[in-house]
Parts: structure tokens; sequence; C-alpha cells
């Protein structure tokens, strides 16, 4: 495993998976400016870096992240609040529309933006004690970073009201039921878990998980574009190298050798 450190992003490489953690343990890895930033930068590195092939957003000292820094927000005015989520909103297209899968290892607390940043990655891991709060509406802001479009779509429309309009803390159990994680593991093992995942990940085609991320990011849409879609997307992949690695491999009873191609 290499290891490059930032004082606020650590990034550490297992192989093809790229290992993410926030490091602003002081205010539970909450959203900064700086942040932010770093984040949106790292992502955008990754997505165009072939030897990647999974992504895992994690948070340091036990938590993955409380929200919005809050410290910062004073002063902000109409153009500085549009300004801020223009930038913020890069990260959110390249979690969703990065063809890249980035997977979320949640211990501790996902609060506000925490839990925005969480549901726009394509998996969430939490650890059995991690707590979720849509918490927005506490401070006298509405859900962002996407949240809006994330949540009814993996929680249907009535639960990301339910979440959204309450702003209550809520388990990782729920959060499974709800829609909003994938995976539950024991404490402490998210990260390993995420992980895991994305080691399998990466060992599928890179071309065929890029255009299902690019499909999915378009949603909703009726029926007849996500079919024209498809079938766009599908036609590149069967004149794909991957494509023919895959059905020769499948034909000769051995692994597939994916290049992304």
């Amino acid at each position: 495993m290499t290891t490059e450190s930032s004082s606020i992003l650590r990034q550490e490489r297992d192989g093809a998976v790229l290992i993410l953690t926030m490091n602003y343990p002081e205010r539970r890895n909450a959203l900064s400016l700086p942040l932010r930033a770093a984040l949106a930068e790292a992502l955008g590195a990754a997505m165009t870096d072939r030897d990647i092939r999974a992504i895992v957003l994690a948070g340091a000292e036990g938590n993955f992240s409380s929200g919005g820094d809050i410290s910062s927000m004073e002063g902000v005015t109409g153009v500085g609040g549009r300004e801020r989520l223009s930038n913020v909103h890069r990260l959110i297209r390249l979690l969703v529309a990065g063809e890249k899968p980035v997977i979320a290892a949640v211990e501790g607390y996902a609060y506000g933006a925490g839990l925005s940043l969480a549901a726009a990655c394509d998996i969430v891991v939490a650890a059995r004690d991690a707590r979720f709060a849509c918490s927005f509406n506490r401070i006298g802001l509405m859900p962002d970073l996407g949240a809006a479009w994330t949540l009814p779509l993996r929680m249907g429309l009535g639960r990301a009201k339910h979440i959204m309009l309450r702003g209550q803390a809520f388990g990782a159990e729920e959060a499974e039921r709800w829609g909003l994680a994938e995976v539950l593991c024991e404490p402490g093992r998210a990260l390993a878990e995420a992980v895991a995942i994305g080691q399998e990940l990466a060992a599928v085609s890179p071309l065929s998980n890029g255009y299902t991320k690019a499909l999915l990011a378009r949603m909703p849409r009726d029926l007849e574009e996500m079919l024209r879609a498809e079938a766009d997307a599908q036609a590149l992949l069967f004149t794909s190298a991957d494509f023919d690695e895959g059905r020769r491999a499948f034909l000769d009873k051995r692994k597939p050798a994916f290049r992304g191609a």
C-alpha cells in the first residue's frame, strides 16, 4: 500500500483502489472549503488515472463527516453562497457521474453535508453504530450537495421528505432499511469492508462500470430516453477490447484481464 498525505486529505493506494481519508478530526471531518477543494482535486485526478479502478471515501478518527464547517459560514452573502455551492457541485458531479465507482466507508457521524456526501457515493458501507442526520434545517438551510436528487432516488420521495423535513438523527439499521446504506458491518470495520468491495469492483471491466454510472447519473428520465441511452452505451461496449476479453475468458473458463479499452 502506498500513501500520500496532506494536512486535510490523506491518499493511499491499495492496488487499484484509491483510499481518500478526510482528515479534519478536531471538527469531526467537517467539510471545510479547503477539504472540499482537496476532495474535488483528488477525485478529478483519480477519474483520469487508468491505474485506479475504484475509490473509497472515509473519515479520520472514527467519524465520516459532521457536515458543513459552520464556523466558516458567518457573513456569507447570496453571491458568496452561490459560489460556495458552485465549487462543491464539482465534487458531487465527480462522485455521481465520474466513471470510477466510489464506496463510502461510514463510521461515527454522517450529518448534514456529510450525509449528502455519502449519499452521492455509489455504495455506502456503514458501521452498525454509525449515525446519520439530514440536519440542514436545524441551522436554517436546506439540504445541499445534491441531496434533493440523490436521496429520493435512493430512498423514495416519501422517505426522503421524512428525513429532510424532520432533520432527526437515525441509525445504520434504518439507513440500510431505507436505502441509504447498502452494507452494514461491525464498528471499526467500515474501511476494510469498503476496500474489499473496491477490490471486487477493480476486477471487473472499468468501461462497463463507467458507462453504467454515466447512464444512472442521468436519472430520472422517461423510458424511451433511457432505452436510447442504453442502446448507445451498449453498442460502444460491444466493440470494446474489454468485451472481447470478457467473452473469450468466459468461454475459456478463466479470469478476464480487463484493460479499460
